[in-house]
């Protein structure tokens, strides 16, 4: 299991490795656009190379792409959505060329349109954004956090957007400790990690699962927010890390922090998150 966290990409993709070192990383998470964008800036083969030749020398063994939060793959319009998979297909292709292992996003709203069409239709949207690719970046479908309408929030859903896809196979799944407590996965317990992973394991499969984002909640169990703080000091609490690093079946995965940038009016800081995960680790 290997630790990291999200970090900034600003002034230039490259810059991020000597950021994420700072933190202790091992692998890292960026946006490689503006996350509320739909254009995105070229990224030259230059610019590619710097960007690997920073991770190495900051000892960055991978990289993950968030994809942009304005992403709606189960939205009622047209240009949402074709849009969306346009996205999604350019961030396949940039992960790739910047050898990153896998991109993560979540599905959207259905708000307009239903639960079960939102269903098809983000279906559909893998279909489209699949379609004939051939690079070495993988698609991750991020759990979500269960607010309103959106897509995504269940194990039973996930599954269902995996199997329906034509080439669901390739698809995995980023786990994100927040969201999924905000939809009703608790952690708090070892009995309670042990339960959640065995029912992830029994209906899409721990072999889809590639990432975990690492945060404390700021809302109580079940509260249909997204709302991230630092380890040990949200509802979930500091003993849920310490089951999941130690936990036999995630080993494989990566760990990722998204705790807030430090900030004088949040307890905790991600440097003191980051020594709290090697510590459970042992290293």
């Amino acid at each position: 299991m290997r630790f990291g966290a999200h970090v900034s990409a600003a002034g230039g993709l490259w810059k991020a490795g000597e950021r994420g070192a700072e933190l202790g990383c091992e692998v890292i998470q960026i946006f490689s656009r503006s996350p509320q964008a739909f254009a995105a800036k070229e990224i030259t083969e230059e610019e590619a190379e710097m960007f690997k030749k920073a991770m190495k020398e900051n000892g960055i063994k991978d990289v993950y792409i968030h994809a942009p939060y304005i992403v709606n793959l189960a939205s009622a319009k047209n240009t949402t959505r074709f849009g969306s998979v346009k996205i999604l297909r350019e961030e396949l292709e940039r992960g790739s060329q910047l050898g990153a292992k896998a991109i993560m996003f979540h599905p959207g709203s259905a708000k307009e349109v239903g639960e079960a069409e939102g269903r098809e239709l983000v279906i559909k949207g893998l279909d489209r954004i699949m379609d004939g690719y051939t690079g070495s970046c993988q698609l991750l479908i991020e759990i979500s956090a269960g607010a309103g309408a959106v897509m995504g929030d269940s194990f039973e859903e996930i599954a269902a957007f995996i199997e329906g896809a034509k080439r669901g196979k390739e698809i995995g799944v980023c786990f994100d400790t927040q969201h999924a407590f905000a939809s009703g996965y608790d952690l708090r317990t070892k009995a309670d990690v042990d339960k959640t992973f065995k029912d992830f394991d029994k209906i899409i499969g721990l072999d889809k699962l590639v990432a975990s984002h690492c945060n404390d909640s700021k809302i109580e169990f079940a509260g249909h927010k997204d709302r991230h703080q630092h380890l040990g000091h949200g509802f979930i609490g500091a003993d849920a890390f310490k089951y999941l690093v130690e936990h036999p079946k995630l080993k494989h995965i990566d760990l990722i922090l998204e705790t807030p940038f430090d900030d004088e009016d949040e307890p905790g800081n991600r440097e003191e998150d980051m020594r709290l995960l090697k510590k459970f680790r042992g290293v």
